[in-house]
Formats: structure tokens, C-alpha cells, sequence
């Protein structure tokens, strides 16, 4: 396929329903949050009443401890795409090329050419063996989103040397790490790590994130992030989460196992690409059917599910998130798989 070629909608790849009646596995968020949220929320509200503290100390050591870097490096932001975006602005500049992978998150290819920049993709499972010489930027989305592919750590640490030695900048868009075991890039000589606390917590209406960078570039972003750019209640909620050292371990588990099964499902009827990621990608072709149909009929079954067509190189492929059992239940059995270990198998424990 002619990635440059491919029509690219540069639609936001986050998905989800606004239809309460639909059990959402468009959007690949926690359906579960920490314990204590809601409280830690709520006593927010008097430290509202002033402005939070300039820089957020507090939740810069939070997140150091989360990733494993300096709390120096950390960079405050209201979402990992506000990070993203910080790090594009100040590596890109009018005539520039990014080189992108394909398929994967489509607002690295918009927040390129808002700079004035030209993406050039290449795709997704190869992109770490692409030359960055000549680009001004490059970015790998790692687990890659909707493929679920997570790549190998010394491939990833030489791609970012050869990034180096070419002055090319490197995002790590690692908004899905939280949910494995690997470590993070965070902290790396050149490399512009960025976090979203949205998927793996549960709370993408908090909006918040961070970027990591060292030298030259983590000055540029800590000089480049506005003052108070996160509420008092988006810090004190994400410093409680990134501590919440259990929950992380039991929704890694969780969806490790979910995953697994809902994959040996899935694969008597669909192609699923392996995934180490909240969410599995579905190849609907061998099924004969269009994936306006599949989704259409899972949204009559009470379910709604990511057409994935809007993602460059993919046209017969949706996206599924992993959630709890009894839920994954009822999406297989929407999607017209039986599993004999299904937990729930009419769905009436959701």
C-alpha cells in the first residue's frame, strides 16, 4: 500500500460513545478508576480557591516516581495530546517533514502540518527501521494505537540514538505503557516522552498528562508550558492515581487476561492482531462483511464499537477495547462469538 497515498480523515482516533444506552467499547479508557478519586476531587475544591503552586512540585514527583525519571524532567500538561503538541510546535517548523507511522493516532499527521510541517508515514511495524535523516521530527506511538503493538526495547533505544545523530526529534506517544510492565523511554538524551493519565485511570474529563525531557529540549518545554496549565483538582486527582500502586498492578492483570481470552474468541471468526494494549484490532474481511454492518449490528446488540476505517492503511478492520468480564462478554456475543468461559454469556450481569 502507498501510505502517502491513503486518504487521511486526521479524525481523532479516541473513539467512544455519547449514547447512554450503549455499552461503550469504542473508547479505550479504565472502565475502572482508583479508590479514593472521588474524595481526593472533592477536597480539591478549596485548594481551587487559590492558584495551585508554580512549578507543581508535588505532582512532578508523583509522575518522576511513575515513569522512573527526575522530577526535573517532568513537564505538567492538561493531556497527553497537550504535551504531544508542545513538543511538535517546537520541533517543527513551516517546510519541515515528520516521519509518522501508519496506522496509528491521526493527530500527530494534524499537529505536524499546523506548524506548517508535511508528514511522511511509514508504516507502523516498520518504523523503527526508517531513516529520521531529514526529518525534523519523528514519532513512534508505543503500545501503537490501534494495532496494540508494542516494540522491542533495544530496537526502540537504537531508532532513538539514530534520531540523535540525525538532529531529529523523537516523541514517544506512551499514553498505553501504563497498562504493561515495560518501562518507560522517560528520561532518555533527546527523547520527548509523553503520558496521558486519561486511559489507564479512567478520567479523560480531567484532562491530565505530562511530558519528559532532558537538557536543551526539557528547558524548551518547561520555558514553553503556560503557568497553572493544570487545575488544582487535575494535579491532586493525578498525583493520587500515578501512587495508586495496586490498582495499576490489578488493571494490568485484568487486562492482560481479558485480552487473552477475548483474543482466542475473536479468532475463530476475525483476524486480531496481537496487541499488548487495552484493545484489540479486528480484520472483519474474512467474515464477508462490510464493517459498516459489523458495527451496525453490534450498536443493535447494545454495543458500540470503533470503525477503524478512519485510520490510514486500514479499510476493513474495527477496534475493540478490553473491559471488564461480564462486559466483554456481551460484546463478544454481540460481535456473534461464543466463548465457553464467558462469565456472563446473556449479558445480564452488566
Amino acid at each position: 500500500m502507498n501510505y502517502d497515498d491513503a486518504v487521511d480523515l486526521d479524525r481523532a482516533a479516541h473513539g467512544s460513545s455519547d449514547d447512554p444506552d450503549l455499552l461503550d467499547f469504542s473508547a479505550n479508557t479504565n472502565p475502572e478508576v482508583p479508590a479514593g478519586v472521588e474524595a481526593v476531587y472533592r477536597k480539591a475544591f478549596a485548594d481551587a480557591r487559590t492558584y495551585p503552586a508554580e512549578p507543581p512540585a508535588a505532582f512532578r514527583e508523583a509522575a518522576a516516581d511513575y515513569v522512573g525519571c527526575d522530577p526535573e524532567a517532568v513537564v505538567p500538561a492538561p493531556g497527553g495530546l497537550a504535551a504531544i503538541r508542545a513538543a511538535v510546535a517546537l520541533a517543527v517548523d513551516p517546510g519541515d517533514t515528520a516521519l509518522l507511522p501508519a496506522p496509528s493516532f491521526g493527530e500527530y499527521a494534524r499537529e505536524a502540518r499546523l506548524q506548517g510541517g508535511e508528514p511522511a508515514f511509514a508504516p507502523a511495524s516498520e518504523i523503527l527501521d526508517a531513516d529520521p535523516s531529514g526529518h525534523a521530527l519523528a514519532v513512534v506511538c508505543d503500545p501503537n494505537n490501534p494495532t496494540g503493538t508494542a516494540y522491542d526495547r533495544a530496537a526502540l533505544e537504537r531508532f532513538a540514538a539514530r534520531c540523535r545523530e540525525a538532529d531529529t526529534r523523537l516523541v514517544v506517544d506512551e499514553a498505553f505503557r501504563g497498562f504493561t510492565d515495560r518501562p518507560s523511554l522517560a528520561g532518555t538524551e533527546g527523547v520527548v516522552v509523553a503520558r496521558s493519565l486519561t486511559k489507564l485511570f479512567g478520567l479523560p474529563g480531567i484532562r491530565t498528562g505530562f511530558a519528559v525531557a532532558t537538557g536543551e529540549v526539557g528547558a524548551a518545554l518547561s520555558s514553553a508550558r503556560r503557568p497553572w496549565n493544570l487545575s488544582a483538582p487535575a494535579l491532586a486527582t493525578g498525583a493520587h492515581c500515578m501512587r495508586r500502586e495496586e490498582f495499576i498492578s490489578e488493571t494490568r492483570e485484568r487486562v492482560r487476561s481479558e485480552r487473552s481470552r477475548m483474543r482466542e474468541a475473536l479468532a475463530g471468526r476475525y483476524g486480531v492482531s496481537p496487541s499488548d494494549a487495552p484493545f484489540l484490532l479486528l480484520d472483519v474481511g474474512k467474515t464477508g462483511r462490510a464493517v459498516e454492518a459489523v458495527v451496525g449490528e453490534a450498536r443493535e446488540r447494545g454495543v458500540a464499537v470503533r470503525d477503524a476505517t478512519t485510520f490510514r492503511g486500514l479499510d476493513s478492520h474495527v477496534r475493540v477495547a478490553v473491559r471488564r468480564p461480564a462486559e466483554n462478554d456481551r460484546l463478544l456475543a454481540a460481535l456473534g462469538v461464543e466463548d465457553e468461559n464467558a462469565t456472563d454469556p446473556e449479558g445480564d450481569g452488566v
